[in-house]
């Protein structure tokens, strides 16, 4: 541990803590307008994580904020956790009363866009408890596009090694410098919100839904101030409202950039963007048509239920507007599968991401081809970048650890007691950070809060290890990272 300056570390999740409770403040005066008493809950929290946010600069600062790679671990792995027990003190002592392992549940499910929940009774929950729900999603999901973007890259976790130029090599830069990437994609990420949040209103949300809505659909959160989620309206335009915005969610923001500049030819040269669009379109227009021909589901509601139900889960949003599992075992199957695709890098979304689809792709074809010409010399290619063996070696290791992280974690919640559907989908939804599982307790119209605390504690790893791309948690806990 000789020479490894943990300061640069502790003064960033000082400043990111002080940010957390400037945001406390919005919930807060919700409440106090509403003449809702949680409003000192609030107040409570603001000034806590504001002391220990400022006492963290004060204590570690320095003239020149620089993280070399093991810092860049270590802050992308801590500030999670830290900040996640600072965003669950309002569930704790709220009127709702959640237990620490409720409110931490609550908190890493909301800031890593997971989108599970323990909450009952959402319709008649204090506005501020909704807000801040929604707003950690919100704040989640930007800081998901920052680390997709800065951190990963630079970690080489899982073939993100890829997209290192994006924010690095000055020749393929859609900014200049990664500040001005930063702020870019700020924008973005707040005019969305924006646009999203009139087109719900004018589709007949009230403004504060409207509001709540979609913070949770553009950063694929899926968190809703209904308990039957989206469900709850049965309005057809509102659901395509969220389709529209659940999909722009899923899709890399840096791209964003590029349509902004006028360049609409870059953005749709990126295989992953095709992809993507392209598998949704696929997989929605087959449920349909199966819906259609076994259900006897009118065409225009089988593609809307089906559509929405697909990008829903695709994007790990999450979001419900009908309880898919009644259409049989079929339809849960190939839910269960979509799991664990996820969208598109530097984009909200969690899952294997299709990037990853991409690769794996190349490479059998690669191999399939040299199985009846084993001289051909095949190019290895990815958006015009040569893929080399170690970003197959890492795409292929990260896929392993993926399956194997979710079958541990089913293993865990078996243990704890947790029936087998519920264990193996809630493992595999907490791990693509996708929220609803199958079955009557946590399917997409449950909840987990009937969880054993140890299984929601288990299932707040998974959502942790998922999101920050496994490999960055599991080199911070080795012990050689410290012995270095």
């Amino acid at each position: 541990m000789t020479g490894f300056d943990t300061r640069p570390v502790f003064f960033i999740i000082g400043a990111l803590l002080s940010v957390l409770a400037v945001a406390m403040l919005l919930p807060m005066s919700v409440d106090l307008a509403a003449g809702n008493p949680d409003w000192m809950v609030f107040a409570i929290a603001f000034a806590l994580t504001l002391f220990f946010g400022v006492q963290f600069m004060l204590a570690n600062r320095m003239d020149r904020i620089a993280l070399n790679l093991r810092q860049a671990f270590l802050l992308t792995a801590l500030s999670w956790v830290v900040i996640c027990a600072f965003a669950a003190v309002p569930f704790m002592v709220s009127q709702i009363d959640l237990s620490a392992a409720d409110a931490y549940f609550e908190a890493m499910s909301s800031l890593t866009a997971t989108g599970a929940t323990v909450i009952s009774g959402l319709d008649g929950l204090a506005p501020g408890l909704l807000l801040w729900r929604s707003l950690l999603q919100w704040l989640g999901g930007i800081g998901i596009i920052g680390m997709a973007i800065a951190i990963l890259p630079f970690l080489q976790v899982g073939g993100m090694q890829l997209f290192r130029s994006e924010s690095s090599d000055r020749s393929d830069k859609v900014t200049p410098r990664a500040s001005d990437l930063a702020i870019a994609v700020g924008w973005i990420y707040l005019c969305l919100t924006a646009v999203c949040t009139v087109m719900l209103a004018y589709a007949g949300m009230s403004w504060f839904d409207a509001v709540n809505h979609a913070m949770t659909a553009v950063s694929t959160g899926g968190f809703s101030t209904r308990d039957a989620s989206i469900a709850s309206w049965n309005s057809p335009a509102i659901e395509w409202v969220l389709v529209i915005f659940m999909v722009l969610g899923g899709m890399p923001f840096v791209r964003f950039i590029s349509l902004a500049q006028g360049r609409a030819a870059s953005f749709w040269a990126d295989t992953q963007i095709r992809w993507y669009l392209g598998f949704l379109v696929a997989v929605s227009f087959g449920m349909s048509v199966w819906l259609t021909l076994t259900r006897g589901v009118p065409w225009d509601d089988a593609i809307r239920v089906t559509t929405f139900s697909v990008v829903s889960v695709v994007t790990t949003t999450g979001y419900a507007s009908i309880d898919y599992e009644r259409w049989g075992p079929l339809a849960s199957v190939v839910f269960f599968i979509l799991t664990f695709v996820g969208g598109c890098t530097g984009s909200t979304s969690g899952g294997l991401k299709i990037f990853r689809f991409e690769i794996l792709f190349i490479v059998l074809r690669a191999l399939q081809r040299r199985l009846y010409s084993p001289n051909l010399v095949i190019p290895l290619n990815y958006n015009g970048k040569p893929v080399s063996a170690d970003v197959m070696i890492s795409v292929m290791s990260f896929g392993f650890v993926y399956l194997m992280s979710v079958f541990v974690l089913a293993f865990v919640l078996a243990f704890l007691g947790v029936d087998v559907v519920s264990a193996l989908s809630g493992a595999a939804t907490a791990v693509s950070n996708v929220g609803p599982g199958l079955g009557p307790t946590i399917g997409p119209v449950g909840n987990y809060a009937t969880m054993p605390d140890g299984a929601k504690w288990a299932l707040a790893a998974g959502m942790l290890l998922g999101r920050l791309e496994f490999f960055t948690i599991l080199v911070v806990l080795s012990p050689s990272f410290w012995r270095r």
